[in-house]
């Protein structure tokens, strides 16, 4: 049986959570520099405490690295160790369910490196997911399927929101039609319509350093449902002008789940176009909803409190907090990318 066959599907982010989960950074090729590793650890801790304002956290660590990460996230923050590689949490973590009789469930997609990077390791993080569903009491659906948190977005009415460089890339399924792809997230996310991008922001593609090749969490996310915040580069030189052109146009020309076609909400890019000698892919789209709040990525920029503003909008009854993200996006991500939701049953 499959996960919506037995009655449960994904909630919206903005359904009431339980807790959030998160993993520590650790020595690997992503932080291979002691100053760059100190600098996300700072980083890290810094969203952590943000979310924690708002509901509990859990910040997986490594082996013997709790007592320093606990100096950092302070004394009301929950840790526990496993093995890792890395510390993208919405990625390697588990894809919780609920069915709205009490119980919790979680998707374990198999993980391989965002498509076997040269840089990356996998070796724990495929594990983890399945380490955390059984920490949170959760029933867990594995799936066959190389897919991870940040290259899905739901609306909770039945509409996901898919890249085709990812689920569908040589990377990580090389055999799946899109047919298959399509048919598999349904089965465990309870969702019936996928909203497909071409492709997500420059920057998230070799040989811009460290990336995902196209996660959906940096380019667009549902805000509510029929409501979805896209990345704008109002920029001509930036090469996401044309890009971001091109998804927001087509999203404008879908229908979701429930045959309404979206409004769709621009949120323009940091005024950075590089960013250690590549096309900077800082985007105000990665944030992050907890109860109550919404953290969100900050960049020292004259545009963070655009953004800032553009989100009070559109969540007046939650808390808009910016964290400075720059250091999270030197490893690859944002704040969405290193966060993991568990809702409330």
């Amino acid at each position: 049986m499959t996960a919506a066959a037995d009655g449960f599907r994904m909630p919206a982010e903005w359904a009431p959570h339980e807790r959030t989960w998160m993993a520590w950074p650790g020595p690997n090729p992503t932080f291979d520099d002691p100053e760059d590793l100190a600098a996300a650890r700072i980083a890290w801790a810094s969203v952590a405490r943000a979310v924690r304002r708002f509901e509990p956290v859990t910040v997986v660590c490594g082996p013997g690295q709790t007592a320093g990460a606990a100096a950092l996230l302070g004394p009301d923050i929950d840790t526990v160790e496993r093995e890792l590689d890395d510390a993208w949490m919405r990625d390697i973590g588990p894809t919780f369910l609920t069915n709205g009789r009490g119980e919790l469930a979680a998707v374990d997609w198999t993980f391989n490196g965002w498509g076997a990077q040269s840089w990356a390791r996998w070796e724990h993080d495929a594990k983890v997911a399945a380490h955390i569903a059984d920490l949170a009491g959760a029933r867990t659906y594995a799936s066959k399927l190389v897919n991870e948190g940040g290259a899905i977005h739901v609306d909770g009415e039945g509409t996901v929101l898919l890249t085709e460089t990812v689920q569908l890339g040589p990377e990580r399924n090389p055999q799946w039609s899109r047919e298959e792809v399509e048919a598999e997230i349904h089965a465990q996310l309870g969702t019936r319509k996928a909203i497909w991008l071409p492709r997500g922001l420059t920057g998230d593609y070799p040989p811009h350093g460290f990336g995902t090749l196209g996660h959906v969490d940096i380019v667009a996310a549902f805000a509510r449902p029929g409501v979805v915040v896209a990345h704008s580069q109002p920029d001509p030189a930036h090469p996401d002008h044309e890009v971001t052109k091109e998804v927001i146009g087509l999203l404008k020309s879908q229908t979701d789940a429930r045959g309404r076609r979206p409004e769709v909400v621009e949120v323009p890019a940091p005024t950075a176009l590089e960013t250690d000698g590549h096309w900077a892919d800082y985007s105000y789209i990665n944030h992050y909803l907890c109860n109550g709040g919404v953290v969100l990525c900050g960049f020292d920029d004259p545009r963070d409190e655009i953004a800032a503003g553009i989100f009070r909008r559109l969540f007046p009854e939650r808390t808009v907090t910016l964290v400075d993200a720059r250091t999270i996006f030197a490893g690859g991500g944002g704040i969405h990318c290193i966060t993991q939701q568990q809702p409330k049953i």
